[in-house]
């Protein structure tokens, strides 16, 4: 049976709807308001950045032209008419994307051993000392705040063109941005083991190699793989500053407007990517399985 319905005298049930009706406005007039100042900040964001409407319509047609202007040779004819005509450079090319990819992976992996080890220096419930908590957070925030392209040219300009200014940005970029996730992993394990090891009397590493790191081994590996993917697309534009890989001549297609150039190297690059984000996230969903209880 179903439980009765209490009906409430008119005069207290008056009040009650009142202050329903009042907390509703309430919240209306709320949502408005921050839809107010939502319309205004991007309308004088708009402004600032010189955002044209006008512009972006007057112009709309130019993208599609460019994008069927990608898929033609120079002679006119459809790319997939003459598929070696179309990558008459895939050698270089898929040489100059081997080393992207190598960029990649050595900038990624010494990022991420640096990282490893910084993560238990940042996170607030084992750092050996507050301040030192505070400098590495600093110091983590600092590495991935100046954009990974910036960082590129620095290191052009300050050891010259090729891949070694791309390994360093990426190696830079990798430790601040892994460095704060891997202390938030940190920051969320079962304290007990880490007490219990500390307990016998072993000094603080020993207490995070066999307190913590065993709790967050297969989620850093996970972010580290994460990062591994965003790195390889990072790295294949990093050849607009000089840093070597694919992105040297992608840009010097797009300069010269060699139109069947720039769209096989985008569809390598595009086939590159899928072929480890595929790869790399079946790996990343078995490890953070891994952590489920059996």
């Amino acid at each position: 049976m179903g439980s009765p319905v209490v009906s409430l005298p008119p005069a207290q049930l008056q009040p009650l709807l009142a202050a329903y009706d009042a907390s509703v406005r309430t919240r209306r007039l709320h949502t408005l308001l921050v839809l107010g100042c939502m319309v205004v900040a991007m309308a004088a964001a708009s402004a600032s950045a010189e955002v044209s409407l006008s512009r972006l319509i007057e112009n709309i047609d130019r993208f599609p032209s460019y994008i069927v202007r990608l898929f033609h040779l120079e002679n006119g004819q459809p790319v997939w008419t003459d598929v070696a005509e179309w990558f008459w450079g895939l050698r270089r090319w898929l040489r100059l994307l081997g080393e992207t990819l190598l960029m990649a992976y050595v900038g990624t992996f010494l990022g991420a051993v640096g990282a490893f080890g910084l993560a238990f220096l940042a996170a607030a419930n084992v750092a050996p000392s507050p301040w030192l908590r505070i400098a590495v957070r600093r110091f983590c925030e600092l590495c991935r705040t100046v954009p990974l392209l910036v960082f590129a040219l620095v290191f052009v300009i300050a050891f010259g063109l090729g891949p070694l200014g791309g390994v360093l940005a990426v190696l830079i970029h990798t430790l601040g941005a892994l460095g704060k996730q891997c202390a938030e992993v940190v920051e969320n394990i079962d304290m007990k083991p880490v007490e219990g090891v500390a307990s016998t009397g072993a000094r603080w590493h020993v207490a995070m190699r066999y307190g913590a790191l065993p709790q967050v081994m297969s989620n850093f590996v996970s972010y580290t793989l994460l990062r591994f993917e965003i790195n390889v697309r990072e790295s294949a534009v990093m050849g607009f500053v000089g840093a070597g890989g694919i992105g040297q001549d992608l840009i010097e297609a797009i300069r010269k407007f060699y139109y069947s150039d720039v769209s096989a190297i985008l569809v390598l690059i595009l086939i590159t990517v899928a072929l480890i984000d595929t790869t790399t996230s079946r790996i990343r969903h078995h490890l953070i399985g891994m952590e489920a209880p059996s």
